[in-house]
C-alpha cells in the first residue's frame, strides 16, 4: 500500500509530524517525545508497528502495509486536565464518525474504548500520560484500525472477535448508497479521524460529547458483563452514561456507576 503522502493531512492544524516506515509502538515514540516539548498536536504515524499495545498490556500489532497506527500528542487544555478520561470517548467518536463519513459504515463503541462494526472490533484506543509532578503535561491518545484482512489477528489471540475496514466493506457492499466509497484507503481514514478529533476537542466535557458518546454505545439496553477486578461479575443492562464518561449499568433494581480502570466487558447473549 501507498506510504502516507504528507498533502493529506497538510489542511489540518496539527503541530509537527513524524513518520516511520516500521516501529515498535507509536505510543511509546510519542511518549518521548512529549517529554522532550512535542508541540501540541503532534502526530506519530507508522506502516507498520511490531510492540503496540492496547490496554491491560496486550499486544497490538500493525503488519506493514495492512493498518492504521498512530498517536496523537496533546497539551491538555483545562477541560481535559480536569476530565481526562473524557479523551478516550472523544477518540473513539472521531472513529465512529470517520468510519461514516469515509465509508458509510455504522460503527459503535464498546466501553470504554473499543469501536466495534457488527459486534466484531475493528479498532481500539490507548490513551497515556506524561505528568510533571502533579500537573498533566501531555496526553497520547493512541488508535489502531484494522483496514486490510491481513491486518485481523489470528481467532485464538483474540478476547473478542475482529474485523477489518476490507471485510466491512466488502460485506456491505450490496447494500450501499451510491455516494459511498469503496476504496480501501487508510490514509483517507486517517485523516477523517483526526479532522473529526479536532472538531470534537473544543466540546470536551459538553453535554454534546456525553450524548454522542452515550448514542454510540454498543450493547445498550442489552445484558453483559462487566469485570472491574474481582473474579465474580456484574450482570446488569447498559442504561447510558454519568457526565464524566463512567459506565451507568442496571443491576437488578439499582444503578452500578462502572469507574474508568481494567474493565472488560462481554455481552451476556
Amino acid at each position: 500500500m501507498q506510504k502516507l503522502p504528507l498533502n493529506i493531512l497538510a489542511s489540518l492544524p496539527l503541530g509537527e509530524l513524524r513518520y516511520f516506515d516500521t516501529i515498535g509502538s507509536t505510543n511509546d515514540e510519542a511518549l518521548a517525545w512529549a517529554i522532550q516539548g512535542a508541540p501540541d498536536c503532534s502526530l506519530v504515524v507508522a506502516d507498520e508497528q511490531t510492540q503496540g499495545r492496547g490496554r491491560a498490556g496486550r499486544r497490538w500489532i500493525t503488519p506493514r502495509g495492512t493498518a492504521l497506527a498512530f498517536s496523537l500528542i496533546l497539551r491538555p487544555t483545562p477541560a481535559e486536565t480536569n476530565s481526562p478520561a473524557l479523551v478516550t470517548g472523544l477518540a473513539a467518536i472521531s472513529v465512529v464518525e470517520a468510519l461514516k463519513k469515509a465509508y458509510c459504515l455504522e460503527a459503535l463503541i464498546k466501553w470504554p474504548n473499543d469501536v466495534l462494526i457488527g459486534r466484531k472490533k475493528i479498532a481500539g484506543i490507548l490513551v497515556e500520560s506524561v505528568w510533571a509532578g502533579d500537573c498533566l503535561d501531555a496526553m497520547v491518545v493512541g488508535i489502531g484500525v484494522n483496514v486490510l484482512q491481513e491486518s485481523q489477528p489470528a481467532q485464538k489471540e483474540l478476547l473478542f472477535p475482529a474485523t477489518s475496514l476490507e471485510a466491512e466493506l466488502s460485506a456491505a457492499d450490496e447494500k450501499r448508497h451510491h455516494d459511498c466509497n469503496l476504496a480501501v484507503d487508510r490514509w483517507r481514514l486517517l485523516r477523517e479521524i483526526v479532522a473529526t478529533f479536532l472538531e470534537w476537542r473544543p466540546r470536551l466535557g459538553s453535554e454534546d460529547l456525553r450524548n454522542a458518546w452515550e448514542r454510540y454505545l454498543a450493547f445498550r439496553g442489552e445484558p453483559v458483563r462487566v469485570w472491574t477486578g474481582s473474579e465474580q461479575p456484574l450482570i446488569g443492562h447498559i442504561i447510558g452514561l454519568a457526565g464524566d464518561g463512567r459506565l451507568r449499568l442496571l443491576v437488578g433494581e439499582r444503578i452500578e456507576v462502572i469507574p474508568f480502570g481494567e474493565i472488560h466487558l462481554r455481552p451476556s447473549l
